[in-house]
């Protein structure tokens, strides 16, 4: 179970599934190209304040578990993770970098999405609507969750 990151003034658990696809859904990730993987994303973690829980790779596309801090907004998370996985990918696969015709080891799409710990939007609604006395709480906006 993941814990609560603690700073002076804030306490967080914000944790992410990424899912980014290989450019052209290669079949880039060999063994040793995720052992590289794994390794960068240990480098990561020392240099920025992003955790990886668990990473699972699928031939042409990888699977994140990624714990961050509220400082670090989703795009920048996936932005620092793809910038210098596919960095070091190339550097060190040059056979790779052959597959993609010399480009980048990612699409420029991506998947994100928030994993709650604690539960889900109906009973984060409900958490939110028992705070305080019955008779106070009012409720001034409610929408439907929307996926565009």
């Amino acid at each position: 179970m993941s814990e609560h990151i603690v700073k002076s003034h804030n306490k967080s658990l914000l944790l992410y599934h990424l899912v980014c696809p290989a450019k052209y859904r290669r079949k880039v990730f060999s063994d040793e190209v995720e052992k590289t993987l794994k390794e960068t994303c240990n480098g990561i973690e020392e240099r920025y304040e992003i955790y990886f829980l668990e990473i699972g790779v699928d031939n042409d596309h990888v699977h994140f578990l990624i714990q961050g801090i509220p400082v670090l907004a989703p795009y920048r998370l996936v932005q620092i993770i793809k910038t210098i996985t596919s960095k070091e990918i190339q550097r060190l696969h040059p056979e790779v970098k052959e597959l993609l015709w010399g480009g980048a080891i990612w699409t420029s799409g991506y998947y994100i999405n928030t994993v709650g710990q604690y539960g889900n939007e109906e009973v984060i609604k409900k958490y939110v609507q028992s705070q305080g006395r019955e008779e106070e709480y009012k409720k001034i906006h409610s929408t439907q969750l929307k996926l565009f």
